[in-house]
């Protein structure tokens, strides 16, 4: 009993002793995704409630995906400027009522344009999401800190997809009446037991985290001034777009396999995908803590490879579940270790830019990701899109073991350079 206590506890070590607004926000993002709702079957919602085409629905996708562009840029300008705190109330608030608005609408095109306006919303919001958390840590605890925010909103939308599969065919619109509710209590939670954090950026940082010094000018001329975030970018992107193919192709595949049954199918692996999560980000997060960011990413790009690239070989209904579990995995790693690696390279200064930023390049992927496979899907098979998915990550992973090299002997330099100081001092 004393080993399984103590490993329990080991588990639980990069949660304990955080700030307490982290353990409010892993709180709220477990209601926040209880209703999240909508997003999972928006294919589904452009396909079978709107009767568009694959390369139609990824056309919508995709541009969804763009307003996400602009609406990041103005939200990290507005985040560094305004505050981190006023701007989660704000726009969270606008899009969980835009959500609301939804329900009272026919399925038609105007919902999807609803749709796209609570994205743009939510999306001027989320690099003051980020930054919040960036504020309230330091690179010691900050893993710690995205991994438990992080288990936290999987920790809801294990309940969130099962509920709208159950929900999409007879009650349509209790899809958006809850997403919008649970996004209301989130922001509520975030109004009353959370400060604003931006003054926190003009504290005084040591020398061993150098790369959060304040610094001035302009967003582009820090990353100019740091290209190992621009290539780390670049890779980034890469596996978004594969990654947007679980939003994608995904349900597409299931609904082709197993007609009139997508949904219900496709919301059960969603839950088994926010199940893996809430059981294996702990320990993923324990076992790879002496691990580098861009480490745990690499083996996350091979979970992807091997966890998407199967599904052109085999498509079982078990088959479907195994592809879960194992891009989950990669999942897992990417997404813990993505916005910690953004962070510790970061002035403070700029955290709300970067953060919206470099996500921006990053997700393009997940905008490319359904027009350009909804395309191939028209010329190809489903199976031969898995294939070729496959294959793309794989690249992806491999420029990102690159990215790997090139920060070690950054860090090299840097740490030659430090010994030059202390010995002429």
């Amino acid at each position: 009993m004393g080993v399984i206590q103590k490993g329990f506890m080991d588990l639980l070590k990069p949660y304990q002793g955080l700030p307490r607004e982290v353990y409010i926000i892993f709180i709220a993002r477990i209601i926040n995704a209880m209703g999240v709702l909508v997003f999972p079957l928006l294919t589904l919602i452009l396909t079978k409630k709107l009767g568009l085409s694959n390369a139609e629905a990824g056309f919508w996708l995709s541009i969804s995906g763009l307003m996400w562009g602009p609406a990041s840029l103005i939200g990290g300008k507005l985040t560094d400027i305004i505050g981190r705190k006023k701007i989660i109330i704000l726009f969270d608030t606008l899009g969980a009522l835009a959500y609301l608005s939804i329900s009272l609408l026919e399925p038609s095109m105007t919902l999807v344009y609803f749709i796209m306006v609570a994205s743009f919303f939510m999306g001027v919001a989320q690099p003051a999401h980020d930054a919040l958390i960036a504020d309230l840590t330091t690179p010691e605890n900050r893993n710690g800190a995205y991994s438990l925010t992080y288990l936290g909103f999987n920790m809801g939308f294990i309940i969130g997809p099962i509920l709208g599969g159950l929900l999409f065919e007879n009650y349509f619109r209790f899809i958006f009446i809850i997403d919008g509710i649970t996004a209301l209590l989130a922001v509520l939670l975030v109004w009353f037991f959370i400060g604003e954090t931006i003054e926190r950026t003009k504290e005084e940082i040591g020398d061993n985290r150098e790369l959060e010094k304040r610094v001035d000018g302009s967003i582009f001329e820090v990353l100019f001034a740091r290209p190992i975030l621009i290539y780390f970018a670049l890779a980034s992107f890469g596996f978004s777009f594969v990654y947007s193919q679980w939003s994608f192709m995904m349900p597409i595949h299931v609904e082709n396999n197993f007609i009139d049954q997508g949904a219900v199918i496709y919301g059960r692996m969603g839950a088994f995908n926010g199940f893996i999560v809430i059981l294996f980000t702990p320990i993923l997060t324990s076992l790879l803590m002496k691990q580098n960011n861009i480490r745990r990413i690499i083996l996350g790009g091979i979970l992807y490879t091997f966890g998407f690239g199967m599904l052109g070989f085999i498509s079982t209904q078990m088959a479907f579940f195994i592809s879960v579990f194992i891009f989950t995995l990669g999942e897992i790693l990417v997404t813990i270790s993505t916005v910690p690696f953004i962070v510790n390279h970061t002035p403070a200064s700029h955290r709300g830019r970067m953060n919206s930023v470099l996500p921006l390049l990053i997700g393009f992927g997940h905008t490319l990701g359904p027009i350009v496979m909804g395309n191939v899907l028209e010329l190809s098979s489903i199976e031969m899109g898995w294939k070729f998915v496959g294959l793309v990550m794989l690249l992806f992973t491999l420029l990102m073991i690159m990215i790997e090299k090139m920060d070690k002997r950054n860090e090299a330099k840097s740490e030659d350079k430090s010994k030059n100081v202390i010995t002429v001092n």
